[in-house]
């Protein structure tokens, strides 16, 4: 006679918290990119090189031609620009963003994602996570591309890295507009022309390139009141590249640029994480 022995019981999971398992669930999407990434590095040396042009042909063409708060030197031009041009390289990115999971969708890779036991938005938090670190690793190269060209910094350490930090949160809050363009199209090259043909006229119609006073008060206005406005002329007030004597304008943005940036960036970010979210839920279903 044989006897069958009991089977063992296996110890159940412990049960993780929703925020727990989103985060960490996450962390693994945002390192599945970053590997991604690592392997097609073709992707990070274009990233890096259309900003460090910018940064050349602005300073050295435009340089000595356009007059800020009076002056024409091309160093006072240099110093007003890179606010702008730092933040146009974060903004810029979210049509490689809205590409990558416009190019996950294609492939199917999101209804895999989908099949498994993990938060539902994790999938686009993580990948808007490695946006973040690729971004920050182009800031860190154009701003010594800028050191070489003659920028520099007037405030405390402190100061400066505040100005990239404010930068940084545009950038990602920029990136999940660019996960909703991903998803609402069927291409990733439709996602990088839809990322790209509204960043135009937000980036120009702005402060970044030439002061607001000289345009037409329509424009101006717009300009002033601009998301991206806000945190170039938040990036300036840090990094001490102001003009002796600078007036800001009055609106309520340009007096107070630090908390207009934050206030902008994190309005951004609950608004199109939400609809990211609820699209990701339907489009992928």
């Amino acid at each position: 006679m044989t006897t069958s022995s009991p089977t063992p019981q296996l110890a159940a999971p412990r049960p993780r918290g929703g925020v727990v398992q989103s985060v960490n669930d996450s962390l693994v999407i945002a390192k599945r990119n970053l590997i991604r990434m690592s392997r097609i590095p073709e992707m990070i040396i274009f990233g890096i090189i259309q900003p460090v042009m910018f940064v050349v042909l602005f300073s050295y063409v435009f340089g000595g031609s356009i007059s800020v708060d009076g002056s024409t030197s091309p160093a006072a031009y240099r110093e007003f620009l890179m606010a702008g041009i730092f933040a146009q390289t974060v903004t810029f990115a979210t049509a490689g963003a809205g590409a990558g999971i416009a190019d996950d969708m294609h492939k199917g890779l999101i209804d895999r994602f989908r099949s498994l036991p993990m938060a539902r938005g994790a999938v686009l938090t993580g990948r808007t996570l490695a946006d973040l670190v690729q971004t920050s690793f182009t800031l860190v190269i154009l701003a010594a591309v800028a050191l070489l060209v003659g920028w520099r910094t007037h405030t405390s350490v402190a100061e400066v890295l505040a100005g990239f930090a404010l930068l940084l949160l545009l950038g990602y809050a920029f990136s999940w507009i660019g996960a909703l363009i991903g998803l609402s199209v069927r291409t990733p090259e439709a996602a990088t022309s839809g990322g790209l043909i509204w960043l135009f006229p937000l980036t120009f119609i702005s402060n970044a390139f030439v002061p607001s006073d000289n345009m037409p008060t329509f424009l101006r206005t717009l300009a002033e009141w601009n998301p991206f406005s806000a945190t170039v002329q938040a990036a300036r007030e840090l990094f001490g590249n102001l003009p002796p004597g600078y007036e800001a304008p009055a609106a309520w943005p340009m007096q107070h640029p630090e908390l207009a940036s934050v206030l902008w960036s994190v309005l951004i970010v609950v608004v199109f994480r939400t609809l990211s979210v609820r699209k990701y839920r339907s489009a992928a279903v």
